[in-house]
């Protein structure tokens, strides 16, 4: 509209200033620029968990660990260089996290459709609700018109993201300092429904002897990890269906089954009712997973003229 009238040169800044702090995520936000974004996206991806089922949870856990440092930015996706400590190789992240070709991939789809036009930020949080849909979850209405990060923060990724040997209040400590309550925290570890872990991270659970765990099912994962030796053998965090996403993961927690200690602790102290409800009620589970979803993918999100849109998700433009 503007470029149909002549507006002096006052009132266009004004206008212009009006729209970068009025400017947030909305459903509609490419619409107009990239209509064809979501669809562009999700195939993407379906294609990708076709080859192999298991990134499904990968690109769940990758939006989660960008998330949870400085914002969904997209700044966990950004390589090392002089002037950037990659979160790729933060404790939380190294040898750990997958899916960055994914993403990578996704973003080569919409730059040869729309350049220039939808972030890093956008292709992963629209990634981890599409990758959810591919596995029999649920799919949520995505917000979108975040802006990339031109900075990552190794430091925040070592101390920020939850660790798989956390207590319950470290666990709720880790969700309330991004803004989630422990409803939301306990909806989003029921992601583990779906992926693997490697030995090293389960091995004191399963040769602890605690009560917290069921005997036989400590007996068989200590098959697939001996006390030494073996750090990177994978076992799935779902015992029952670990590639498809349901509530078996909370029916695990109430039989002590759960394979990281950050799990089994959910159905301890104030958050036990909420395993409860979710292990009988795979609905109620589906519904607060996605909203917590939708509510993580919104932390701090770079928005306006802050940030910039990458061209590749691993560097700067």
């Amino acid at each position: 509209m503007i470029g149909r009238f002549v507006i002096p040169l006052i009132s266009l800044v004004v206008v212009l200033s009006s729209i970068t702090c009025s400017a947030q995520l909305s459903a509609t936000f490419y619409d107009a620029t990239c209509p064809n974004a979501s669809t562009i996206i999700r195939n993407s991806i379906r294609r990708a968990i076709s080859a192999e089922r298991r990134m499904a949870a990968s690109l769940i856990r990758l939006h989660f660990h960008d998330c949870f440092v400085q914002g969904c930015d997209a700044s966990i996706l950004l390589d090392e260089t002089s002037t950037i400590q990659s979160e790729k190789t933060a404790g939380p992240n190294d040898n750990s996290v997958r899916g960055y070709n994914v993403i990578e991939a996704a973003k080569r789809d919409i730059e040869s459709a729309c350049p220039g036009i939808v972030s890093c930020a956008d292709v992963l949080t629209l990634a981890a609700r599409d990758a959810s849909a591919a596995v029999g979850g649920p799919s949520w209405s995505v917000r979108l018109g975040r802006r990339d990060s031109t900075t990552a923060n190794r430091n925040v990724a070592n101390t920020d993201l939850p660790s798989p040997f956390s207590d319950l209040q470290g666990l709720i400590d880790a969700f309330d300092k991004k803004g989630l309550n422990a409803r939301d925290m306990v909806a989003l570890s029921g992601a583990h429904t779906l992926g693997q872990s490697q030995c090293f991270l389960f091995r004191e659970r399963i040769y602890s002897n605690g009560t917290d765990i069921d005997a036989g099912f400590a007996s068989t994962r200590r098959r697939g990890c001996p006390q030494s030796g073996g750090n990177s053998n994978l076992a799935p965090l779902d015992l029952v269906t670990p590639n498809s996403f349901d509530n078996n993961y909370f029916r695990n927690l109430v039989q002590r089954k759960g394979l990281l200690q950050s799990d089994q602790v959910l159905f301890t102290g104030s958050t036990a009712s909420i395993v409860s409800q979710y292990s009988g009620n795979p609905a109620t589970f589906a519904a607060d997973f996605s909203a917590a979803m939708i509510k993580m993918s919104e932390i701090e999100p770079t928005l306006g003229q802050n940030g910039i849109i990458r061209r590749v998700c691993s560097a700067i433009n």
